[in-house]
């Protein structure tokens, strides 16, 4: 009896583990900042005030929550500084998000139609920068674009003028793709490669160009890993931190750096964390629009 009570107790805590961990890592971490970013600032520890006193009882909890309200979020949305950092990071992410689509789309389309041998050690220099940390790899590439750095050295040998990339928007856009394209390859390679080649080849016995097959038969049906490609990028560019501090100048301004500078340099601690969920409302709303595509492409599909 007791054999067959631990399987049935087993095969009901299997299901639950995705969302107990969905609820420890997420929900919980979630409304804690949710909490605090209705709090006010204060000159504490910890830095932000009301704090909930258990040991009051019923009435702690009370003065607690009536404490609580949205002045940082009316903050953000009346200071232009938070909506232009936020409409910055969405544009600057988008155009990141195109420039890998139109380097990454080639890569994987030539990964895909590569000799089967060749697939394998290809696909390994996609992810070989992976093995290498990614704070080094946004270090080199200031070595490459400062004004004595490897690039204009080479310019100046090639006898041209030279540029000056560090600490502007386009050393920004340089370093995103560099830092994300794997993450743009790998989705369109997997879709790609299961592509049907007959496909393209019965276009092409019909009559049509090669450059015809491919609009109207290898374009659409690579959409599912577009899509996904598309949103592992966009995503995290939102949000990012590291290579606008490193590469862009005091005029590139992301949601990312305003966080940095909310939490680290003003300890604001309820405005950084108001900025964080509006970042996180931000990067849900691509998510559920893929999901709903998917879901229209699944039922045009039956």
């Amino acid at each position: 009896m007791a054999a067959p009570r631990t399987r049935r107790l087993a095969s009901a805590l299997v299901p639950a583990l995705p969302y107990l961990w969905l609820v420890a890592f997420f929900l919980v971490p979630f409304l804690i900042v949710l909490r605090i970013s209705l709090s006010d600032p204060a000159t504490a520890q910890p830095p932000y005030r009301p704090l909930l006193d258990l040991a009051a009882g019923w009435e702690g909890v009370t003065s607690f929550l009536g404490a609580l309200d949205g002045e940082n979020y009316t903050t953000l949305l009346g200071d232009p500084l938070y909506v232009e950092a936020a409409l910055s990071s969405l544009r600057i992410a988008a155009i990141s998000t195109a420039l890998l689509l139109l380097v990454g789309y080639p890569i994987a389309y030539a990964m895909a139609r590569a000799p089967a041998g060749w697939r394998p050690i290809l696909l390994a220099l996609v992810i070989l920068p992976f093995w290498t940390s990614f704070l080094i790899r946004v270090y080199a590439w200031i070595g490459i674009l400062r004004p004595e750095g490897f690039l204009n050295a080479a310019l100046q040998g090639l006898g041209l003028p030279t540029v000056q990339i560090l600490n502007t928007e386009t050393a920004v856009h340089i370093g995103l793709v560099y830092a994300y394209l794997p993450f743009m390859v790998l989705p369109l390679y997997a879709t790609l490669e299961r592509l049907d080649r007959t496909l393209v080849d019965a276009a092409l016995d019909l009559g049509a160009t090669p450059l015809r097959a491919f609009w109207t038969i290898t374009a659409p049906l690579s959409l599912p890993g577009v899509l996904a490609g598309s949103l592992l990028c966009f995503i995290p560019i939102v949000g990012e931190f590291v290579v606008p501090d490193l590469l862009g100048g005091s005029e590139t301004l992301m949601i990312g750096r305003t966080l940095w500078s909310e939490f680290f340099s003003n300890r604001d601690w309820p405005l950084a964390s108001a900025v964080a969920i509006v970042l996180l409302v931000l990067l849900v709303v691509p998510i559920v629009l893929y999901r709903e595509a998917e879901a229209r492409r699944l039922e045009a599909g039956r």
